[in-house]
C-alpha cells in the first residue's frame, strides 16, 4: 500500500516562508512524477509545480519566481520551498505522486492535505 504524507503546513504572516515535504512511503520502485496541488475554499483544486524524475520541473504562473519544488528520488520525498507568501497562497496544498511502480500495481496516488494560512 502507497502513503503519501505531508508535512510543514501551518500559519505564516504575509512575505513570509514555509517548507512542504511529502514523503511516499510502500514497496516502491520508481516515481513518474512528483507534485504540489492547493484547494482554497470555494474553488477548484489547481497545479502549484510538478517535478519529474529527472528533475524536470513545472510551475503555475502564480508561483512562478517565489516556489521553489525539489526532490529526493533515493527517498521518494518531494519538497516545497514557499517564499514570499501572500494572503491568496492560502488554500490545502495536496500531494501527488504520478506513475508509482510498485511490486504489484502501478497508479497515481495523494496526500491527505496540509494546510496553509497566510495572513495580511
Amino acid at each position: 500500500q502507497v502513503q503519501l504524507v505531508e508535512s510543514g503546513g501551518g500559519l505564516v504572516q504575509a512575505g513570509g516562508s514555509l517548507r512542504l515535504s511529502c514523503a511516499a512511503s510502500g514497496s516502491i520502485f520508481s516515481i513518474n512524477a512528483m507534485g504540489w496541488y492547493r484547494q482554497a475554499p470555494g474553488k477548484q483544486r489547481e497545479l502549484v509545480a510538478t517535478i519529474t524524475s529527472g528533475k524536470s520541473t513545472n510551475y503555475a504562473d502564480s508561483v512562478k519566481g517565489r516556489f521553489t519544488i525539489s526532490r529526493d528520488n533515493a527517498k521518494n520525498t518531494v519538497y516545497l520551498q514557499m517564499n514570499s507568501l501572500k494572503p491568496e497562497d492560502t488554500a490545502v496544498y495536496y500531494c501527488n505522486a504520478e506513475g508509482v511502480v510498485t511490486a504489484y500495481l502501478q497508479g497515481d496516488y495523494w496526500g491527505q492535505g496540509t494546510q496553509v494560512t497566510v495572513s495580511s
